[in-house]
């Protein structure tokens, strides 16, 4: 069966149906192989090297500006990324989480930011943290009037600990912030309606742990959920407080690449959702998007045929599977993707945006989405 495709002004959509045949992505990464002999057996003849071989072939007719893109694309990685990473793992500590705030963190898009230690952070002082915050927020929302710590507001802000969600016991214990609405009715003391979401988070930090002195709280990874309004308030108050810096985490096409690699190595009980790739083609007037979706047996078939280290992913292994797919689009459509821009990845696992969004879907991968987050951010703050 062969993808179909459906064009409007500023969207070109490329989808695999549901027992798309897989068989012929692995015939595209085989055709290489075959050239010579298996390239995995061979000495002489290694996957990158066959890759580029083809890759050599694939840009055959291709424009002067798709090639100085493609080595723009390979040349933009900014971030020292470690030749081979371990495929995420499900964390025995995860088991602590509770169930009702671990269903907060699943199946919400969270805007990614990076954050510097927070200096004289206690875990003790919840309560009060809580107090203040709501004050501040209070009188930020009525411009500047004064208003008194412990006024009766028509908000609540609530701080509490997510137990379990950390990579090692070294790292420092998650936390969740949210802002709730209160009743206005005198009879009723029920909370209301979740108003923002929060939380930071430390997975696996020890090159940043490692750095600092007692008197600060390494948690680097801050996501939110809800209003850009509330979220700037509350990041100033963060900052005035523990003398922290709040900055946006990017996604990098990079580094999306690497994300959809080691989540199609994850092994599922069974698929929640279709894997799918977003590229962007900057052009006048209007931007193009080319959506490629697959089914997520035949993506986790390619990967099968591609991996060749246990429990681990390397940079061939992401460049082969995304080469890949870039030569199979291309025998169909005739569009070089590699001369365009990656911003979307969504697995069953997780989706990420290059404009720092992340939906995370998979609770048994939880830790390892969020380790390979604290590392981006990490380096962002280093």
């Amino acid at each position: 069966m062969t993808p179909y495709s459906s064009a409007r002004r500023d969207t070109t959509t490329v989808q695999r149906q549901q027992g798309a045949d897989v068989w012929e992505l692995l015939r595209d990464l085989k055709q290489g192989n075959d050239k010579t002999m298996d390239s995995y057996d061979a000495p002489e003849l290694t996957p990158r090297q066959d890759a580029s071989s083809r890759l050599k072939d694939f840009f055959i007719g291709a424009t002067p500006l798709q090639k100085r893109l493609e080595s723009v694309r390979k040349q933009t990685s900014f971030i020292p990324t470690p030749p081979r990473r371990k495929i995420p793992q499900g964390s025995q500590l995860q088991e602590d989480v509770d169930p009702q705030k671990f269903a907060v963190l699943l199946h919400k898009q969270w805007t990614l930011y990076s954050l510097t230690p927070l200096y004289k952070f206690s875990y003790t002082d919840f309560k009060e943290y809580s107090k203040l915050l709501t004050a501040f927020i209070a009188a930020e929302k009525k411009k500047g009037l004064a208003v008194e710590v412990g006024d009766d507001f028509n908000i609540k802000v609530v701080f509490s600990t997510l137990m379990g969600v950390k990579g090692t016991e070294r790292d420092p214990e998650a936390f969740l912030v949210q802002i709730l609405s209160k009743s206005q009715l005198p009879s009723e003391h029920k909370e209301g309606k979740v108003l923002w979401t929060g939380w930071f988070c430390c997975v696996f930090g020890d090159s940043l742990l490692e750095t600092v002195s007692e008197d600060f709280t390494c948690l680097p990874l801050f996501l939110a959920n809800g209003a850009e309004t509330n979220t700037a308030i509350i990041g100033t108050w963060f900052q005035k407080t523990f003398d922290c810096y709040f900055r946006p985490l990017a996604i990098s096409s990079f580094n999306l690449s690497w994300m959809a690699a080691m989540w199609t190595a994850c092994k599922m009980d069974h698929y929640m959702a279709t894997t799918e790739f977003l590229w962007s083609v900057p052009c006048s007037p209007h931007s193009l998007d080319i959506s490629y979706a697959i089914h997520p047996e035949d993506a986790k078939a390619l990967w099968d045929n591609v991996h060749k280290t246990p429990g681990e992913v390397t940079q061939e292994e992401v460049d082969l599977f995304m080469d890949c797919l870039y030569s199979h689009f291309h025998r169909h459509f005739k569009i070089h993707l590699s001369a365009t821009r990656l911003v979307r990845v969504s697995t069953s696992v997780a989706s990420a945006h290059t404009d720092g969004k992340i939906k995370i879907l998979c609770p048994k991968y939880l830790i390892g989405v969020l380790a390979y987050l604290t590392e981006l951010a990490v380096f962002q703050i280093e």
